[in-house]
């Protein structure tokens, strides 16, 4: 990959990267109920889905699976189900007092990692990806030696200022009132998401 293609593929991630989407709504919301240092085994797990996708991508099956219109319905409608699921709960929950040690750090783990991989922007995102910058006439492991070191520091930095961000906003929620709506604020995103997913085509068609 040259420096010029590296350039334009690492503005491409950093748009990818800091677009909102479930994964930031979960850091900001990781951040906001259990703290910094807690929540970064969140990052950790969306990191892991981010380097399975990326291999993935390499060996072309996830353009597999984009391509089958029955596979990628069935995971639609998982994924759909999923992100309302949470949005409810979080919505009935938002007034419940937050405790700090309730979910252990498996659980944070497995949840960011489910929510990254059911994510329809990381099937498109990773799609685009190695459909524009990839090069076919070179290597494809002397590209991916350039390309995940770059994807996974981007990602990293993009998902720790997330749940920076949500850590701060938990720490400025000091009116009870406050801190219920931004919850369910939250919550209502994971619906909305949900509900898009489900009404997304199979990328490609119509």
């Amino acid at each position: 990959m040259s420096f010029e293609a590296w350039i334009i593929f690492a503005l491409f991630w950093v748009v990818f990267v800091t677009t909102p989407g479930p994964n930031a709504v979960n850091c900001i919301t990781n951040g906001m109920t259990i703290g910094f240092r807690r929540s970064l085994v969140g990052v950790m797990g969306i990191l892991t889905q981010a380097t399975l996708f990326l291999l993935l991508s390499a060996f072309g099956i996830t353009a597999l699976i984009a391509a089958s219109e029955a596979a990628f319905t069935v995971a639609k409608l998982i994924g759909a189900g999923f992100l309302i699921y949470l949005g409810i709960r979080g919505w009935i929950m938002a007034k419940t007092p937050v405790q700090l040690d309730a979910r252990p750090a498996r659980s944070i783990y497995l949840r960011a990692f489910a929510i990254a991989t059911i994510n329809p922007k990381s099937v498109a995102g990773y799609l685009a990806a190695f459909s524009q910058f990839v090069q076919p006439d070179v290597p494809i492991w002397d590209q991916m030696i350039v390309i995940m070191p770059t994807a996974l520091t981007l990602t990293a930095l993009s998902y720790i200022s997330f749940t920076a961000l949500g850590a701060g906003i938990g720490r400025a929620a000091l009116g009870a009132v406050f801190n219920v709506w931004v919850r369910r604020v939250m919550a209502g995103c994971f619906i909305i998401y949900g509900v898009l997913l489900g009404s997304t085509s199979v990328p490609g068609r119509v």
